[in-house]
């Protein structure tokens, strides 16, 4: 098995919000478990002591002045160099202990490596039953549509390898980020790994920034976007196929209609009936022709993939 040695370069990448309660114990148990990584704080105008205490622990401490955990995730991606990336919250819910054995995955290859909190202690744990109905919906969702068997598709504990950060899209702006991580994985076929972790609540005095509602909303509309994009041929080529069939099915009244009386007394339902028909045909090319599209950025994507791998081993 790859290990981890001194010219291996890693960075724990650590987006904070008001953490100050707990991100002194969580940059000391990374520094504890990955003695030889470089700890960054990503400092998300936080109004509490959280930069202060994460530099006075020894954490490289930045500012990021886009408010949103996808806007973080952006810049940690852009602005740092490492072999091997593990990106976890600063809450202390995810045990750091778990660091070494996924850096340990991508070292063998794999372009990220998940921290399953929902095989192991998640569901006992959070305190919150409509996070635990929206893992469950968005889990479904996402492995239906791609044929995959992701079991927690939000987990903030991952890790990466080079060529992954440098070459992910980071669109969303906020906490549905994970969640476009998974997705964007899948559809480029990328090797995944998941390695269950013991999750635990928040401690008392750490303050949940997650608004059940609101992120539930921006996730599923992340979702639908992104299945519009990744997936056009079923997305329009189901719609179009449902608005044919009505019009069809419209058009058949009125055809039978007309062979029992000679007449068409409903025009109005004829003419709509043809333009439905006209639509679904429309949008069952539209899905062809994004298709065609959606393949080619992912061999694009495959491309550059490989050029950036190879301009780092040389």
């Amino acid at each position: 098995m790859p290990e981890a040695n001194n010219d291996t370069s890693i960075a724990v990448l650590l987006p904070c919000y008001n953490e100050e309660a707990t991100i002194g114990k969580v940059v000391r148990d990374f520094k504890a478990a990955l003695p030889d990584a470089a700890i960054y704080v990503y400092d998300n105008n936080s109004t509490d002591r959280t930069a202060e205490i994460a530099a006075a622990e020894g954490a490289i401490v930045r500012k990021e002045p886009r408010q949103g955990k996808g806007n973080v995730v952006r810049a940690m991606f852009e602005d740092i160099d490492a072999d091997v990336y593990v990106m976890a919250d600063g809450d202390d819910t995810y045990p750091a202990d778990a660091a070494p054995a996924m850096v340990e995955k991508v070292l063998e290859g794999y372009d990220m490596v998940i921290g399953d909190r929902l095989s192991s202690t998640y569901f006992q744990e959070n305190k919150r039953p409509f996070h635990n109905f929206g893992n469950r919906l968005v889990r479904g969702s996402i492995n239906g549509l791609f044929g995959a068997h992701v079991t927690d598709i939000m987990t903030g504990y991952r890790a990466f390898n080079f060529t992954f950060v440098k070459t992910y899209p980071v669109l969303s702006r906020g906490f549905e980020v994970e969640t476009e991580m998974t997705i964007h994985s899948l559809n480029n076929n990328l090797r995944l790994f998941e390695m269950p972790i013991q999750y635990r609540d928040r401690p008392e005095g750490s303050v949940s920034k997650l608004d059940t509602v609101g992120d539930g909303i921006k996730v599923m509309s992340t979702i639908f976007r992104m299945i519009r994009e990744y997936k056009p041929l079923p997305f329009f080529g189901g719609l179009g196929l449902i608005i044919g069939i009505v019009g069809i099915v419209l058009c058949g009244t009125v055809t039978f209609e007309f062979a029992k009386t000679g007449v068409v007394t409903h025009f109005p339902t004829l003419i709509g009936a043809v333009m439905l028909v006209i639509t679904g045909l429309l949008l069952i090319i539209a899905g062809i022709i994004l298709d065609v599209m959606a393949k080619n950025d992912r061999k694009t994507f495959v491309i550059d993939t490989n050029k950036i791998a190879y301009n780092k081993r040389h």
